[in-house]
Parts: C-alpha cells; structure tokens; sequence
C-alpha cells in the first residue's frame, strides 16, 4: 500500500511557536472549502458544514485506501479562515462574520473524486450543505504564523505579536485571518485549546 504522510510533508505549516512567530511561504495545494456565514457558536450551519467536510474527507480517505490503487493518508486538520465586510472581526457582531472552512487534500484528489464521495456522503448523512462543497486549489502565499495556547476569544495578543513581528521584518498583515484547529472545543479545557494562527502579509 502506499502512504501519503502530509503532515510529515507539510510539517512546517502546521507546526509553529506559541513564543515566537515565524515567517512561511505557503505553496498551491487543494483543498475541500465550504463557505458560509454567522456566529459559529450559534449558527447551526458552522456545524452542519464541518460535519460535511469531514464526511467527504473520509470518504475520499477509504476510497482510495480500499481501491485498486491503495493509497492512503491521514484526514488533515479542519481549517477555517475569517473575515467581515467591515474588515474587522468585532466580538460584538459575530453574525456578520464570515468564513470558509477547509482540509487539505493530497494532489491525488480530483474533481472527479470528491463528486462521487460527495454523492455517498449524501445518501449517507442525508446532508444537504454537501452540494455546496468543493475542492479547490489554493495559494496562500507569503504568511506569518504563531501557535495560539488557550480559548479563542483571547487570540488578539497573539494576533498583536504577530503583527509586531511583521512590522519588524517591513511586512504588515493582509488578507483573511486563518486558523488550523488542533484541540476538541467539545474535549479540551479553553486554557489548553491549541490553535495555529497564520495571516498573509505585503509590504
């Protein structure tokens, strides 16, 4: 059988500093997205769209694990990146954010692929955001990146060290602001949450 390791692959993108930030140049990869928009915490459709994500990327995962070409790999991490119209992400008006949930996806992947394991995930889970999903390649580009440790609503002085960082280097952040989910909200302490945070940036 062969194996696909992206994490091994792709290392220094989803591992990074909770002291210090870095400086990353992130290629063109594909990646399963699904956009909506709302307060996470209240919008039932942030749910139903990871539960869809993950469906597909199973899917995908045993399909090939199980088919003629045997390969397989582990599902990567759920990404999700942020943004408003007003620019700012205020706490005080979460149900004008909006965002695109993501996982990467080996360059196996086709287009092809994931129609049929979005039709199975469907029949299966009955899920009808799946019909909105879809794989697209994406470059993110020249990006600063710190690991945040603890509870979401506290990332702003992670944010500010990241954004010190990049003044210092003659860079200002830019684009939306990118998160890779590594701890459970449902099965980790706030105070423990571990959550990448990566935002593009220009001159």
């Amino acid at each position: 059988m062969r194996k696909i390791d992206l994490k091994k692959d792709w290392k220094q993108f989803y591992t990074a500093s909770a002291r210090r930030p870095s400086l990353v140049d992130v290629p063109k990869r594909k990646y399963l997205m699904l956009d909506g928009q709302g307060d996470p915490d209240t919008n039932p459709d942030f749910q139903r769209a990871i539960e869809a994500l993950y469906s597909v990327a199973y899917t995908l995962k045993f399909t090939l694990k199980m088919g003629p070409e045997q390969i397989d790999y582990p599902v990567m991490a759920l990404d999700c990146l942020w943004w408003s119209d007003t620019g700012a992400l205020s706490e005080t008006s979460r149900t004008g954010w909006k965002w695109t949930l993501m996982i990467a996806q080996p360059d196996v992947i086709t287009a092809a692929m994931v129609r049929a394991a979005k039709k199975k995930a469907k029949e299966k889970k009955g899920l009808a955001c799946v019909d909105n999903l879809r794989l697209e390649s994406w470059r993110e580009g020249k990006a600063v990146q710190m690991m945040h440790i603890g509870p979401y609503s506290e990332e702003e002085r992670t944010i500010g060290k990241m954004q010190e960082f990049a003044a210092a280097q003659g860079y200002q952040l830019t684009g939306k602001h990118h998160e890779i989910y590594f701890s459970d909200p449902r099965r980790t302490k706030p105070e423990k949450l571990k959550t990448l945070l990566r935002r593009p940036i220009c001159r």
